[in-house]
């Protein structure tokens, strides 16, 4: 008798959670266990897709709105890359319920039938070991191949994810592009991938840049191009915002509020004035630099006498 590749995909899930070293080999083992002991789930299980209602989706989406209306045209651009390939770009909440979500009309009734659509539930608890849900449990990027899946239901998918992390440095929402075909290869899911976490990147750059429209940007060298290193300084040169890679790099709050700190401390440049010398002699340089260098029009500027700003100028030791 032929056993089913389900079967064999049952028996290879319960034999690795009940390894004694699997899981700690395999972070996919580790999610599988989890799936098991730590959710109560079943691989054999084979129940549709949990959807949540369509009042709690209409509150989850306006509360999310603002960062969907940022994201969507990354969305637009990442569903014109890979749609045609029989892929969809779903974008998720912080809990993995589907908010958004691209894919033509001819795939539709695929997509739904799979559960690949607005209001269904991808979190791990729900579906176990998954692109979406492991994604946001492990806070990395991730791409889950048919048979990684946890549930024998799940294992004609592929599932390429990555998260997005808010302005206060906590998970916001997972990127995915997902696809049913059966000739979707391993190598065309890491190009896929590549696309799916530069999009996510890009998303959470514009979500920060337009959550912070009255600050100063400053792009910092992380030393990855591919991670949003991002803060934002008010008009005082106080941080006001940062994205989850700079807090790291910068030792600031890994979550929630900043504590105010100049961008001068941040960046280490403590050399020369301090205190009020410094900030008066940092205004008159800027005033200078917006006048051209002409003192007359930079001392009306700071509403000084001219004669005032040359004695200000010589006790703060700017030149002519």
């Amino acid at each position: 008798m032929v056993i089913s590749e389900k079967k064999l995909h049952i028996d290879r899930i319960m034999g690795a959670v009940h390894s004694g070293s699997a899981a700690a080999r395999s972070a996919l083992a580790a999610s599988w266990r989890r799936s098991v002991e730590h959710h109560g789930l079943d691989p054999a299980d084979d129940v549709s897709v949990t959807r949540i209602d369509t009042t709690d989706l209409h509150d989850r989406r306006g509360k999310h709105d603002r960062f969907m209306m940022v994201a969507a045209p990354k969305l637009d651009h990442l569903y014109g890359l890979v749609g045609n390939s029989g892929c969809g770009v779903l974008l998720t909440d912080e809990t993995g319920i589907v908010l958004d979500q691209r894919c033509t009309d001819a795939d539709g009734d695929t997509f739904s039938d799979w559960g690949l659509c607005v209001g269904a539930d991808w979190s791990e608890a729900a579906e176990g070991t998954n692109g979406i849900g492991t994604c946001l449990t492990e806070q990395r990027q991730i791409t889950i191949h048919r048979n990684e899946h946890f549930f024998a239901r799940n294992i004609g998918m592929s599932c390429m994810d990555a998260p997005i992390f808010g302005t206060d440095g906590r998970l916001l929402a997972a990127l995915d592009v997902s696809s049913a075909r059966a000739d979707q290869t391993e190598s065309y899911n890491q190009l896929i991938g590549a696309m799916v976490g530069q999009t996510a990147k890009a998303i959470e750059s514009d979500f920060f840049r337009a959550s912070f429209p009255k600050a100063r940007i400053i792009v910092a060298d992380s030393g990855d191009a591919d991670i949003a290193t991002l803060l934002a300084v008010d008009a005082d040169d106080i941080v006001v915002g940062a994205t989850r890679n700079a807090r790291k790099v910068f030792g600031l709050e890994l979550i929630g509020a900043l504590r105010p700190r100049p961008a001068s401390d941040i960046f280490g440049r403590d050399e020369g004035p301090t205190g009020f010398i410094k900030a008066e002699r940092a205004a008159v340089v800027r005033a200078l630099a917006r006048a051209d260098g002409n003192v007359s029009q930079a001392a009306r500027a700071l509403g000084v006498g001219r004669a005032t700003l040359y004695r200000r100028m010589k006790r703060l030791g700017i030149g002519d």
